[in-house]
């Protein structure tokens, strides 16, 4: 059996997974806490890797 995991924290996927759009890419998160979580840490590192804010 193939079990499907949360992209953000490796928690398993039920019927209410939530689909997110990442550098072009849909993955699967348990819940909106993590699509969030997602979204903020490709945004972080996109800028780092375009020379984004200076830490």
């Amino acid at each position: 059996m193939n079990e499907k995991t949360c992209a953000a924290c490796d928690c398993p996927l039920d019927d209410t997974a939530i689909e997110v759009r990442v550098g072009g890419q849909t993955v699967e998160v348990c819940c909106e806490e993590c699509a969030v979580k997602l979204r903020q840490a490709h945004a972080s590192a996109t800028a780092s890797l375009h020379g984004g804010a200076a830490a």
